[in-house]
């Protein structure tokens, strides 16, 4: 049932996203979307949480406003839903109450202004609170003012009142608060979004069959985590799925460099009703400007841009997270920079598993410089993965999971070696995506949790062999996955010539008698 209810809500959701369809591109009709879908949440939890401290008064929160004591009542209630809640809403600026003035006596009516004032007056509403950074400029990229949505005021207005009337018509079941099937919908839309978006959709979204093998990778052994952190957060999602892997996670932390996909994972957050205080997400560059440089995670992941431009300024040789290598991954490319940053932040009894291209794995110079230091001085390397090419959006090439841990040296036998996993063959193509099913998942973790060795698909190296290979990780030094061809019988093959030769023969003769009977010459 439940699984029918989580489809039936998808299914809703896209069908009132395709109303913004022909309006705008993909991810400009995503901003709108999913902030109307917030705000709705927003609204249906404040309303929910009101009514609960409102019941032994026996008043509805719907009624406060022109209840005698309104401004003493709202008041206690805005304290109270600054804590628990971390923003406040009167009953006025709810949802329903905006969709219904929108289409009350069945017309168009304007609430376009009202709309506004109601989005800036939620983030206002935390100013001064411990909430406020969480809840500041959420809705920036949800500009009611774009021609986009149409040619004039009324145009907008008559578009964002169907939009409201349907998403009013879907019932979000807040109040059964062991489900997360909106949350787990506002992922599906955010994925459905990503899958169209191109080349863009790599900033803010990892497909989701990736993320939980990272997520299942961090958290071997484990039903609990005290904090997950992801430098490059996108979305939230990855953070997210590895909250999905245990119990329990105290705390999440991430960075995130463009504000729109900031908000954007501040809004998953808060969907998947993670409290405001148990999340801390920054909008910052994370190599220039890294925001949680003091503190220590047990458990990272990420997927970075792939070879991503940066400073790689001659002061970082002084940065902690650097110094020790000697030297700084080139401004061409800044794999290795994340994973410095992500090895620095690491906690001792932690796990840490990023998704890179495969260049890391073989290139030269500086990274080949920085990989041996990784392995031969700090012997941080755990695992090497390779995945199939086209798994992501928006590129085609081949990646790779390192997965590196700071205590491997309390498993004497684990400590000389790194685990190979070739799992670049095993996927399957849905249109014109690869994708991994769960079985390949399931071998994948299986193989990693028992560091398993199978013919064509895993090796345990030692670290002796990786030395004599020059610290050179390119998975097909240690997995052979060579196929040797069927030989080739030529005895039989010389036979089918000749057989094919009389054959010939005979056509051309019965050819010629053809001719010679139509009076014509022989073509031959």
């Amino acid at each position: 049932m439940a699984a029918e209810q989580k489809a039936k809500l998808e299914q809703q959701l896209w069908n009132i996203a395709n109303t913004l369809r022909g309006k705008m591109d993909a991810d400009e009709f995503r901003d709108y979307i999913l902030g109307f879908i917030f705000y709705k949440y927003l609204s249906t939890k404040m309303d929910l949480y009101a009514n609960e401290i409102l019941k032994p008064d026996g008043i509805k929160y719907a009624e406060v406003e022109t209840n005698k004591e309104s401004e003493a009542l709202l008041n206690a209630i805005k304290d109270e839903a600054l804590d628990k809640l971390g923003y406040f809403l009167k009953p006025s600026e709810l949802f329903s109450e905006l969709a219904r003035r929108g289409n009350a006596g069945g017309k168009n009516n304007f609430i376009l202004g009202d709309l506004a004032k109601v989005l800036t007056s939620i983030e206002q509403s935390t100013m001064g609170s411990e909430s406020e950074e969480d809840f500041g400029n959420l809705f920036a990229d949800l500009d009611l003012t774009s021609h986009k949505l149409g040619k004039s005021e009324n145009d907008k207005n008559e578009l964002i009142v169907k939009v409201l009337a349907h998403l009013e018509e879907i019932d979000f079941d807040l109040k059964n608060t062991e489900s997360d099937l909106l949350g787990d919908a506002y992922e599906y839309l955010i994925g459905k979004f990503a899958s169209g978006a191109g080349k863009k959709a790599g900033e803010f979204y990892t497909p989701q069959q990736v993320s939980s093998v990272l997520a299942q990778l961090v958290t071997v052994g484990k039903d609990k985590l005290k904090s997950v952190y992801d430098p490059t957060c996108g979305s939230g999602s990855l953070l997210l799925r590895v909250a999905k892997e245990v119990k329990d996670v105290s705390a999440f932390y991430g960075q995130e460099m463009n504000p729109t996909t900031y908000n954007l994972c501040r809004m998953n957050m808060i969907m998947h009703d993670v409290h405001y205080k148990r999340f801390d997400i920054k909008n910052e560059d994370t190599l220039e400007r890294p925001q949680h440089i003091d503190q220590r995670f047990e458990a990272i992941v990420a997927n970075p841009p792939f070879s991503a431009n940066w400073s790689a300024s001659p002061l970082f040789m002084s940065d902690d997270r650097f110094a020790a290598y000697g030297k700084l991954a080139p401004s061409s490319k800044a794999d290795f920079a994340f994973l410095q940053h992500m090895v620095h932040q690491l906690a001792d009894n932690g796990t840490m598993a990023i998704v890179l291209p495969h260049g890391v794995l073989f290139r030269g110079a500086a990274e080949g410089h920085i990989r041996q230091f990784l392995i031969e001085d700090r012997n941080y390397l755990d695992a090497v993965i390779g995945l199939p090419a086209n798994i992501f959006y928006g590129t085609s090439i081949p990646t790779c999971i390192l997965v590196l841990k700071k205590d491997r040296n309390k498993d004497a036998e684990r400590s000389r070696s790194i685990l190979f996993i070739d799992a670049s063959q095993h996927f399957e193509k849905v249109k014109t995506q690869n994708v991994l099913r769960t079985e390949d998942i399931d071998k994948i973790i299986s193989t990693y949790k028992n560091r398993t060795a199978e013919e064509k698909y895993s090796y345990v190296a030692p670290l002796s062999e990786v030395a004599e290979n020059d610290y050179n990780l390119n998975i097909p030094r240690y997995v052979d996955t060579f196929e040797e061809e069927e030989s080739v019988d030529l005895a039989a093959v010389s036979q089918e010539l000749k057989a094919l030769e009389q054959e010939m023969k005979t056509t051309d003769a019965t050819i010629a008698d053809f001719c010679k009977q139509l009076e014509i010459d022989t073509p031959f």
